[in-house]
């Protein structure tokens, strides 16, 4: 196991699944763009604060990952009970479970120097019962100017 692919696993077990906090500031650097705006380990922080206010038992699988040089690739399967608001939705009571891909970035130190990430939010908010409707006809514009 490369040292990328031990600090990416050790990201998913101890900051997204364990909540030990502490590992995130040994494991981000402070120009690190956070998922939810801001940089560094606080912002990093406050957007998994926020998803585990609605999702508290929410808890992350690995189902792949691929590292090369400087960079990892993790696919991921998610499950957890949302108790809490998650935006505007209020709480379901409803267990959700979806997938997504998060890319790291590291430096020579083997911290995270950027992430980015894509998940299912569509599937997501459709089992917590939101229903999501195209815009009305004249809300679309096909003039193109």
């Amino acid at each position: 196991m490369t040292d990328v692919e031990a600090a990416a696993r050790r990201f998913v077990a101890d900051v997204w699944n364990a909540r030990r906090e502490e590992s995130v500031y040994e494991l981000v650097t402070p120009e690190c763009p956070g998922l939810g705006g801001g940089t560094g380990p606080d912002a990093t922080l406050a957007w998994h604060r926020d998803r585990r206010s609605a999702f508290p038992d929410l808890r992350y699988k690995i189902v792949d990952l691929v590292a090369g040089g400087d960079r990892v690739a993790v696919h991921w399967r998610a499950a957890g009970t949302q108790a809490g608001r998650f935006g505007p939705v209020p709480p379901t009571g409803q267990v959700v479970s979806y997938s997504g891909a998060t890319f790291l970035r590291f430096d020579d130190a083997g911290r995270i120097v950027d992430v980015w990430s894509c998940n299912e939010l569509f599937q997501l908010l459709q089992q917590l019962g939101v229903e999501m409707l195209p815009p009305t006809a004249g809300g679309i514009s096909g003039t193109g100017a």
